[in-house]
C-alpha cells in the first residue's frame, strides 16, 4: 500500500494510527460483535464512546469546567447561523471581524437573524494582514464578537487572541483547532468543524461557556439549540456517532504525541520549512504579512501562472496531492494540519526546488 502526501484543506488527512486502529475495529468494536456505525446513540457502549472523547478533548484544551463541549452537526457553515441564532438575541447584535472569506460568509449569514456590524476588515489588504486590534471599532453593547482565528482560503491566522472586554469572542476555529495551546477561558464560544485536525467530516465541536446558554431565539430548531443540546449531552437528536468515534482516536493520539505544546512544535517546524523557502525564492510567492501567516495553510503562486497545471501534474507523479488553490484566488496551496509529517514538506519543498531549477 502507498499512502500520498495529501494537502487537502479538508477533509484532510489523518493520522495513520488512526486510521488503522479504526480498521482493526471496524466489524467488532471491542468485543462487542458491531460496529460502531451500527450502535445505538443510547446504549452504554457508544455513551462511553462519547464520554471519552469529550473528555479527551476537555484535557487536551484544558477546558474550565463551566464551559459545556457539544458534538453537533452541519458544520461551521451551519454555526455561521446557528450561533446567532443562540448568541445574538442577548442584545440583538454583534460585532465582526473580518479576514478573509470565511469571516465573510459568517457575517452574511448573521445578519438574518440581528444587527451586525464591521468591526474590522482586512479588506484594504486584500485579506493578507489581520487588522491591528487599535483599529478595531467594537460595540460594547454587542452580544459577541466573531473572529475566524484562521483563514483556510487566504492563510491569514491570528496569533494573539483579542481582547473584547466585558463582550464574550466567538471563534470559528476550524482550521486550526488542536493544532496549539490556547487559553478557551478567553473565549465565550468556540466552534470547529472536524475535518481539518479533529476527525472526518460529519461532527462539528462547539465549546460553549454556560452563561451564554439559554438566549436561543424562538425561531431556533430545537436541534440547534445550545441549551437543549447541552442538557441532553449532545444527543438531543441521533449524533454522528462514528464521527465522533473518530474524533476520539485523534484526541488519544494527539494526546500520545504530546499534546497540544509538542503538536505547535510539530507545526512550528514544518511551516518553517516552507516558508523559509517560499522566502527566499522568486519563482514563487506568499502574499500573507509575515507576522499573520498560518501554520495550517500556506497559499503560494508561481511566478508564471501559465506553469501551473505542469506543476500540479508534477507534483502528483511524486505522490503529493491537492495543492491546488481555491478556485477564487487561484494559485496553489499546502494544508499542512497536525497528521501531516514533516517528511511531507520536506518533499514539497525538493518538489518546488527541482520544478524551480527546470523553469525558472
Amino acid at each position: 500500500m502507498t499512502r500520498v502526501f495529501n494537502f487537502s484543506a479538508g477533509p484532510a488527512i489523518l493520522p495513520e494510527p488512526v486510521l488503522r486502529q479504526a480498521a482493526e475495529e471496524m466489524l467488532d468494536w471491542h468485543g462487542t460483535g458491531m460496529s460502531v456505525m451500527e450502535m445505538s446513540h443510547r446504549g452504554k457502549e457508544f455513551i462511553s464512546i462519547h464520554a471519552e472523547a469529550e473528555a479527551g478533548l476537555r484535557e487536551l484544551l484544558d477546558i474550565p469546567g463551566s464551559y459545556k463541549v457539544l458534538f453537533m452537526q452541519g458544520g461551521a457553515i451551519g454555526e455561521n447561523a446557528i450561533v446567532p441564532m443562540n448568541l445574538i438575541g442577548r442584545t440583538g447584535k454583534a460585532d465582526y471581524v473580518v479576514t478573509g472569506d470565511w469571516s465573510k460568509k459568517s457575517m452574511k449569514e448573521a445578519r438574518t437573524y440581528g444587527t451586525v456590524s464591521l468591526a474590522a476588515s482586512g479588506e484594504a489588504s486584500g485579506l493578507t494582514a489581520i487588522p491591528k486590534q487599535a483599529e478595531w471599532k467594537l460595540d460594547p453593547g454587542a452580544a459577541y464578537v466573531h473572529i475566524c482565528s484562521n483563514e483556510t482560503i487566504g492563510g491569514v491566522q491570528f496569533h494573539w487572541t483579542p481582547d473584547t472586554g466585558d463582550v464574550p469572542l466567538v471563534a470559528d476555529m476550524s482550521s486550526d483547532i488542536l493544532s496549539r495551546r490556547i487559553d478557551v477561558s478567553r473565549y465565550g464560544l468556540i466552534y470547529a468543524g472536524a475535518q481539518k485536525n479533529m476527525g472526518p467530516s460529519g461532527v462539528t465541536v462547539v465549546i460553549v461557556r454556560d452563561d451564554l446558554l439559554g438566549h436561543a431565539l424562538p425561531i431556533t430548531p430545537s436541534a440547534f439549540n445550545y441549551k437543549l443540546q447541552a442538557e441532553a449531552d449532545s444527543m438531543y437528536n441521533t449524533p454522528p456517532t462514528y464521527a465522533i468515534y473518530i474524533a476520539g482516536l485523534v484526541f488519544k493520539h494527539v494526546k500520545a504525541m504530546g499534546g497540544m505544546d509538542a503538536m505547535e512544535a510539530h507545526n512550528v517546524a514544518k511551516a518553517k520549512v516552507l516558508y523559509d523557502y517560499l522566502d527566499q525564492s522568486s519563482f514563487y510567492s506568499n502574499p500573507v504579512a509575515r507576522e499573520d501567516r498560518s501554520l495550517m495553510n500556506v497559499p503560494f503562486k508561481l511566478k508564471d501562472e501559465a506553469l501551473d497545471e505542469a506543476f500540479l501534474k508534477g507534483a502528483q507523479a511524486r505522490g503529493m496531492l491537492q495543492l491546488k488553490g481555491h478556485r477564487s484566488v487561484g494559485g496553489m496551496r499546502a494544508s499542512i494540519y497536525n497528521a501531516m509529517p514533516i517528511e511531507g514538506v520536506q518533499a514539497l519543498v525538493a518538489y518546488m526546488k527541482d520544478f524551480e531549477a527546470e523553469h525558472g
